[in-house]
C-alpha cells in the first residue's frame, strides 16, 4: 500500500473514531430511558444489532482470511463475552450512579489497556504512565466529593462501572488481537454473536421481563442497537484496522462529554463544580497515562 493510500486510510479511521466514539456516547441515555431492566437492554442492544451485521455479510463478499480451526472460532468469540461483562456492569451503573459518573469511570479502560498489555505482553510500564494513573484516581476522589464522600450512596454503581471498564479494556485487546487477520464485518458478527449468547441467560433469569410494551420503548432499544453498537462499535473496530489499539482506546474520553451533555439535556442531571473538576483531573490523568 502506499504512503498516500496509507494516510487516506489513516485519516479515514481517525474520522470513524472520533464518530464511533460520539454514536457510543449516547448510548447510556438509551440504557436509562429503556422500558426493560440493564441486562434486557444489554441483551436487546447485542441481539438486534446482529441483524444488520448478518445481512451486510450476506450480500458482501469477504475477501479476508476465513477462521480455520477451534483456536480461531476461540479468539473469534472472546471479545463478545468481555463485551457482555462490560455492558452488563456497565448498563447496570447506570442505574446504581448518575450517567456523568457511570460514563466517566466505565472510560477509564485506556488504563486497564496498558495494565492489560503489561500483563499480558510484558509492556514496560513507565513513571509517566504510573503518575497519570494517580492523577485519574485523585480524579475519582474529587468526582466523590473528597474522601468524606467516598463511602457515599451511588459508591456501589460507581464500582460498577469501574468493573465495566476493566472488561471493556479486555475487549479492545482481544479486538487488536483478531483485527490483524480477520474483517470488521467477521469481526462484528461474531463478537456481537457471542455477547448475545452470554446475555440471554443473564437476562431471562436475573430480570425476566425482556419484552418493551410500547413503541417509546422499541425505539430505545433499536436506537441502542443501531445507532450505538452497529454505528458506534462498528466504526471504532474498523479504525483498529489502521490505528493503535492504545491509540483508539482514547475514543472513550469523547463518551462522558457526550454522555454529560445528553443527560443534562434529556435527563435534568446537572454537572456540579466538583463533579466537573473530579472529571476532569480524571480525563487528564487518563491523557497523561496514554502518553506514558
Amino acid at each position: 500500500m502506499s504512503p498516500i493510500s496509507t494516510s487516506r486510510h489513516a485519516r479515514l479511521a481517525l474520522i470513524a473514531l472520533l464518530v464511533g466514539g460520539i454514536a457510543i456516547g449516547g448510548s447510556p441515555i438509551f440504557v436509562r430511558l429503556s422500558e426493560v431492566g440493564p441486562m434486557a437492554t444489554a441483551f436487546w442492544r447485542v441481539s438486534l444489532a446482529l441483524l444488520p451485521f448478518l445481512l451486510i455479510s450476506r450480500i458482501t463478499r469477504q475477501r479476508d482470511e476465513t477462521p480455520s480451526g477451534l483456536r480461531d472460532y476461540f479468539f473469534l468469540l472472546l471479545p463478545g463475552v468481555f463485551l457482555a461483562v462490560d455492558l452488563a456492569a456497565w448498563h447496570l451503573s447506570l442505574h446504581m450512579t448518575s450517567v456523568a459518573n457511570a460514563t466517566l469511570l466505565a472510560n477509564l479502560a485506556p488504563v486497564f489497556v496498558t495494565l492489560g498489555s503489561w500483563l499480558i505482553f510484558r509492556t514496560r510500564i513507565t513513571p509517566i504512565f504510573l503518575t497519570g494513573l494517580a492523577l485519574a484516581l485523585a480524579g475519582v476522589i474529587v468526582l466523590k466529593g473528597g474522601p468524606a464522600a467516598i463511602g457515599g450512596g451511588q459508591l456501589a454503581g460507581d464500582a460498577t462501572a469501574i468493573v465495566a471498564a476493566i472488561f471493556y479494556a479486555g475487549y479492545m485487546l482481544s479486538l487488536g488481537h483478531v483485527r490483524s487477520r480477520f474483517s470488521t464485518l467477521r469481526i462484528m458478527v461474531w463478537t456481537t454473536f457471542s455477547a448475545a449468547v452470554c446475555m440471554l441467560p443473564l437476562a431471562f433469569f436475573f430480570e425476566g421481563d425482556m419484552i418493551p410494551v410500547t413503541l417509546f420503548g422499541w425505539a430505545m432499544v433499536l436506537g441502542l442497537a443501531f445507532i450505538s453498537h452497529v454505528g458506534g462499535q462498528g466504526l471504532v473496530t474498523y479504525a483498529l484496522a489502521y490505528l493503535p489499539t492504545a491509540f483508539s482506546s482514547l475514543t472513550l474520553l469523547l463518551q462522558p462529554v457526550v454522555a454529560a451533555i445528553l443527560a443534562w439535556v434529556l435527563l435534568g442531571e446537572p454537572v456540579g463544580a466538583m463533579q466537573a473538576v473530579g472529571g476532569l483531573i480524571v480525563l487528564a490523568g487518563i491523557l497523561v497515562a496514554r502518553r506514558g
